[in-house]
């Protein structure tokens, strides 16, 4: 039997995962990666990574950690803090976590990393891509290009992540997109 090419999953929280860990797995030996220093206040953080521990570790799927660093995200987003979600901000913090998810990714053996974030139809699938190819090339490593929401991808995850009792967040995270609610 050939193994299947190991590939690291961006994981913002565990619903947001539920359905591309399924469809990745079909091709992929697939392990997470927790690192989202943009969710706020530290006790939302707590719970979308304990809830993201459970769920991986019902899957049985391997999850890495990597700290959380609030201080970088912050500092990364000074004179942003009024840019309206989906700008400018959003793209800062997709290069903060693909550039960590890619280092990762090329220290640690694996093939491929990709994200979840592309499932949230709140979020920019070409500008996430873009910033995965572009990550790609500083690592000279391989980013799977994916939009997880397509083929009713957010609905399946939604339906999933009900099925396995998972808690869902009501904001992306990010302290700014929360008073925008």
């Amino acid at each position: 039997m050939q193994n299947k090419p190991r590939l690291l999953l961006h994981v913002c929280c565990a619903p947001c995962a539920t359905y591309p860990i399924k469809l990745l797995q079909e091709e992929y030996e697939v392990e997470l990666l927790f690192y989202n220093p943009n969710i706020q206040p530290e006790e939302e953080y707590q719970a979308r990574l304990r809830e993201t521990r459970e769920y991986a570790r019902n899957l049985g799927v391997k999850l890495h950690e990597l700290d959380y660093d609030v201080d970088i995200w912050f500092r990364a987003m000074r004179g942003l803090e009024k840019e309206p979600e989906g700008g400018c901000r959003c793209e800062v913090c997709y290069r903060i976590r693909l550039g960590h998810t890619a280092q990762f990714a090329a220290a640690n053996g694996f093939d491929k990393f990709t994200t979840t974030l592309s499932i949230s139809p709140h979020k920019d699938t070409r500008m996430i891509n873009k910033i995965g190819k572009m990550t790609e090339g500083m690592y000279m490593f391989d980013f799977y290009a994916a939009d997880f929401k397509k083929d009713d991808g957010f609905k399946k995850s939604t339906q999933m992540s009900k099925e396995s009792g998972l808690y869902r967040q009501n904001y992306c995270g990010c302290i700014y997109s929360r008073k925008e609610e």
